[in-house]
């Protein structure tokens, strides 16, 4: 029945996510509400600019409506559910006048870091008082893969600070984490299909049918979004969409207790987020660049490899990192 349920989730949100295309897609056109592509990129992304944004409203609206029509009081972890619902709306909140602003009101660099950054962390502040104290989380994480070793996994509690503490890092790391990503023709969208699906098997294995049934409806959302955002994209989800996919995966990974894990299941993202640091402390440290541009696709397409080759290959990396992470839910539950 659980997985009934999950299928359904996938499919109404992918469905509602195609049908909103043919209406979102030219009103965002006709608002003139195009992508700006940065001087300093990859010459061959300028043929983009223009391209309608903030597309992530598109699945984010079949994300409400799915949580709406499925989430309903029999559903087991209903709760959690629309916690990370809350998160995933709120997050994508923020993008979305990140990209107002920017693309109406013509203010280039959108809202002010402190203000993006204030605005994650409200979210992801709440969503751990809730977690501990409505939800009954605690604060405790088991280290994945030691179930091999170890029956139930090799747990620790650090305590409420340093809980607190984790999960601001990990929805400010992950909500960022997949902005970076987004910078191809359907890389974060499809990257964040095997993502969600291994949050959803995930969710699952631990009795929390609500979270599956929200990880679902992202990952059918970001599958419907393919088809409009593949190359050469129709639309780009813009901030609004990477950041409320990332707060998903987030709040996904706290009510669950696989924080440690995520950060295997979105390696992808990990790396791109790592490449940037790294560009950034080698650049002002010595003076050189360790990639010929970051994030990390940036650097192979600047080797020479076509766009749709590097999405492949990072298609493809998402999915073993998902793969690999999977192995290591043993001990959650």
């Amino acid at each position: 029945m659980d997985y009934h349920v999950v299928g359904l989730a996938a499919g109404i949100s992918m469905l509602v996510t195609l049908a909103l295309g043919p209406l979102t897609i030219p009103l965002l056109r006709r608002l003139k509400f195009g992508q700006t592509i940065r001087a300093e990129g990859p010459s061959g992304h300028m043929a983009k600019s223009g391209t309608p944004t903030m597309g992530g409203i598109m699945f984010l609206a079949a994300i409400a409506v799915t949580g709406a029509l499925l989430l309903s009081s029999g559903v087991p972890g209903r709760a959690e559910g629309l916690v990370v619902l809350a998160v995933t709306l709120g997050y994508g909140l923020i993008g979305f006048l990140d990209d107002f602003i920017k693309v109406a009101l013509k203010r280039n660099l959108g809202l002010k870091a402190r203000e993006k950054i204030l605005g994650q962390l409200i979210f992801a502040a709440v969503l751990a008082v809730v977690a501990v104290f409505r939800l009954g989380r605690g604060t405790d994480y088991v280290i994945p893969f030691t179930d091999f070793f170890t029956p139930g996994g090799i747990g620790f509690d650090p305590g409420w600070w340093p809980f607190f503490g984790i999960t601001v890092l990990v929805l400010l790391g992950t909500g960022n984490g997949v902005n970076l990503t987004d910078g191809l023709d359907g890389l974060a969208a499809g990257a964040t299909v095997f993502t969600a699906a291994a949050f959803v098997v995930l969710a699952l294995a631990v009795g929390k049918v609500g979270t599956a049934i929200v990880l679902a409806a992202v990952a059918g959302g970001c599958l419907g979004f393919l088809f409009y955002n593949r190359h050469p994209a129709k639309v780009f989800m813009g901030d609004t969409g990477s950041l409320a996919l990332g707060g998903a995966l987030g709040a996904a990974a706290v009510v669950t207790r696989s924080e440690l894990l995520l950060v295997i299941i979105g390696g992808l993202y990990v790396l791109e987020t790592l490449s940037v640091i790294i560009q950034v402390i080698s650049f002002k440290t010595t003076g050189r660049r360790v990639f010929r541009m970051s994030p990390l696709h940036h650097h192979f397409e600047l080797t020479g490899w076509s766009e749709k080759k590097v999405v492949s290959f990072f298609w493809l990396l998402s999915l073993i990192f998902s793969l690999v992470g999977l192995l290591g839910t043993v001990g959650l539950s």
